[in-house]
Order: C-alpha cells, then structure tokens, then sequence
C-alpha cells in the first residue's frame, strides 16, 4: 500500500512538472494569418477541389484536340482471308498466290502492323457546352476558395479573441483571489481580536476556494483557446499561446451595409447555375449529329518491327444518334429541373444571406448598447466595493456583504470583456457579410 502511494505521489509529480514546463508562445494575429495561408488543411482542402475542377475543365480539350494512337500488332494465320489480305497489305503477291488450292488452303503467314490512328473532332455541339458547364464549375471553385479564406480570416479573429478574453479571465480571477486571500487574512485577524465570528471567517475561507475553481477553469480556457489557435494553424505541438496584445475595443470598417452580388460566395452559386444551364443545353444539343475526321497511316512486314509496305487512310463521318430509347429526353428533362434546381437555391441562399445581414446589424446595435451598460454596472460595482470594504475595515459592514460585493465586482468584468469579445465579433462577421 505505501509503495502504491509513493508511485501516486511520484505520478503526480511528475505530470505537474510537465505542465510547469509546458511552452508558453507569444503570437500575433498577423503571424496566425501567415501561418493559416500556408498550413489550414481547410484551405488546401478547397485548393484541391478547384485543382480538381480545373483538371475537369482540361479534359474537355478534346472537344477540339485531336485523339492520336499507335499501336505495333503481330499475328500469324492460316486463315484464307486473312493470309490474303496480309500478303496484299505487304505488298508481296505474286501470281502463284491467285491459284485456287493456295487461296483455299494457304501456307502459314505472318503479318506485323505499325499503325498511328487520329481522331479530329469537327463539330461536337454538345461537347462545346458541356467544356463551358465545366469553365462555369472552376470559377466557381476558385470563388468557394477565395470565400474559405475569408472565412478563414473571421475565423482568425474569433479566435484570437478568444484567446485574450481567456486570459483576460485569468487576469481577472488571479486579482480577485489576491483580494479574496487579503480579506481571509483580515477576517482571521478580526477573529482572533474577536471582532467576528468563525462563521465569518469560513465563509471567507469559501470565497477563496470558489475564486481557484474558476482561475483553474479559466486557465482551462486558455488551453482550449490555444489548441484551437494550433488546429487552425495545422500545428500539432499542443503548445500555450499568449496574444501579444490585449483584448480592446475595436472598430471595424463597414464598406456597404448592404449584401454584393459580387461576393465570392454569391457569385460561385450564381456561376453553379451557369454551369447546370449549360449541361442543359448540351443535353438538347445531343439531339444534333457530331461531324469527325478521321486517319491513319499504316506499316506492314512479315518480321516483327520492319515496314516494308506502308499505306494510309483518311475520311469523315457524320454520325447523328437518331433514337436512343428514351434515355436523351429523360436527360434532358433531368438537367433542366436541376438548372430550375439551381436558381431557386440561388434566390433562397441571397435571401438567406440577407436575413443574417439583418440579424448581424441587431446583434452588433444591441453588443454596442450592452458594452455601455456593462461599463458603467462595471464602474457601479467597482465603487460599490471601494465602500462596502472601507466600512469593513472599519466594523460597519457584514462579511456576506463584502463578499457579495467582491462576487459581483469581478462578474462585472468578466461581463464588460466578454461584451468587448461579442462586440468587435458582431462587427467582423457584419464585415464578412458585406464584403465584395
């Protein structure tokens, strides 16, 4: 059992010298907008899906780019046909070969061809609107992009602040638990002179066990601030960040308080109805026959690798699908309630975005008015305790009162920073709402 203890004891101390020596950084909120632009996995994320957009755009090149093959075949027959035909291709028939039992019965022949095929696409009306569906695709993913990172940037400034209104919360509740361990010491010597009772003097005691729960919370609250700040940041050392400048009043500069057309997000959704539009109308443009031309150029030989004869072939061909079934008009009909599709959920996402511009303004009048009043119930409640611990010092007060009046001196400003943090905040995202 005692050696049980003594492993506890030495577990214990060792995971609190852990956390002694935990790093402490210093960070800006510059240097984590630097380091978000090259590490957020979310960012990389959206990169790659507009690489893969754009490689999509790329394959459509072949509405216009020429399909080239080669290929070498080598066979051996004694096939009537086919010994023929591949002594015709080499070039090598005599008029021994037209006798009858030659021609019925022929001898094993080898044949090896070299042969380079082109397709040349000449009018693919379907294909053309089907490469713009797919240029209206990557715009759009370049937008969805360029939208993560502003997304990524209120990110940023939501979480910095948080990380400074965590240690304003340190701040905070490290001075009230001075002030709770100053009022025990006065308590107990008012004891022992018999000025209060032990009552009294506990309930102090609690008051200063009370303050250490919350600083341990609110140091909590810096380590989940800082993990944040770390993911965001694609850093995976579990490290503890302090900002390098306080958390203050900020004022945020509004270019219009209206929603743009041209905001990046908008203006992909209105690009992702181009596209489907556009994939209609291929789908009616199917319907339309497709002109190609075609060639190649041969080499023939009786050993493998040589090219004794050669020829070559070129045409066109206007092919036209007449009737597939009835699978074209169900594609057409498909593609068009997807284009529908798509515009309804243009109208619903601008309308939506509207009704947060709205909600934003609110919530940024109403932070402004609540940062007034939680100041002045701040300067109220400050004053408030000046009093109540002057006129306790000096007998005239309760204890209860004292520490009701300490309680709610340090909820006030815990209160007045966390409306400092709803205010700048409610101004970012009316920023981020508005922006072009």
């Amino acid at each position: 059992m005692k050696n049980i203890r003594n492993f506890f004891f030495i577990l214990v101390f060792v995971v609190s010298g852990n956390m002694k020596a935990q790093e402490i950084i210093s960070i800006s909120k510059a240097s984590v907008l630097d380091k978000i632009t090259e590490q957020n996995l979310m960012l990389k994320i959206s990169q790659e899906e507009f690489n893969k957009a754009k490689a999509e755009y790329r394959q459509t090149n072949a509405v216009y780019l020429p399909n080239i093959t080669a290929s070498h075949t080598g066979i051996s027959t004694t096939n009537p046909l086919m010994a023929f035909g591949s002594k015709l291709n080499q070039e090598i028939l005599t008029a021994a070969d037209f006798n009858p039992v030659l021609l019925n019965n022929p001898k094993q022949t080898q044949n090896f061809a070299t042969k380079i095929e082109i397709q040349q696409p000449l009018i693919n009306i379907d294909g053309i609107y089907q490469r713009k569906a797919a240029k209206s695709k990557m715009k759009a993913m370049s937008l969805q992009t360029e939208r993560v990172a502003d997304y990524l940037m209120l990110e940023v400034e939501k979480a910095y602040m948080q990380l400074q209104l965590a240690y304003k919360g340190v701040y905070v509740l490290e001075a009230a638990l001075k002030t709770a361990k100053a009022n025990a010491e006065l308590a107990k010597n008012n004891f022992q002179k018999g000025y209060l009772q032990r009552a009294d003097v506990l309930l102090v005691e609690v008051r200063v066990t009370e303050v250490k729960n919350h600083l341990q919370t609110a140091k909590s609250n810096v380590q989940n601030a800082s993990d944040y700040l770390s993911f965001l940041m694609n850093n995976k050392g579990y490290v503890v960040y302090h900002p390098t400048d306080s958390l203050t009043i900020q004022s945020f500069v509004v270019t219009s308080g209206k929603i743009s057309n041209n905001r990046a997000d908008i203006k992909a959704m209105s690009l992702v109805s181009n596209a489907y539009k556009a994939m209609n109308k291929a789908d009616q443009m199917s319907f339309l026959p497709r002109l190609n031309a075609f060639g190649s150029y041969e080499l023939y030989d009786n050993k493998i690798f040589q090219a004794n004869a050669n020829g070559y072939l070129i045409g066109a061909q206007l092919s036209w699908d007449i009737f597939k079934g009835s699978k074209r008009f169900g594609k057409n009909q498909q593609s068009k309630a997807e284009y529908e599709k798509s515009k309804l959920e243009y109208d619903q996402y601008l309308s939506k975005s509207n009704l947060e511009l709205n909600k934003a303004k609110r919530v940024l009048i109403d932070a402004e008015n609540k940062l007034k009043l939680t100041k002045l119930a701040l300067e109220q409640s400050e004053e408030a305790l000046r009093i109540r611990f002057n006129r306790y010092k000096e007998g005239l007060e309760k204890t209860t009162d004292l520490l009701g009046a300490e309680t709610q001196y340090a909820q006030k400003q815990l209160e007045y920073y966390q409306t400092i943090f709803e205010y700048n905040y409610a101004q970012s995202y009316l920023q981020f709402l508005t922006k072009e």
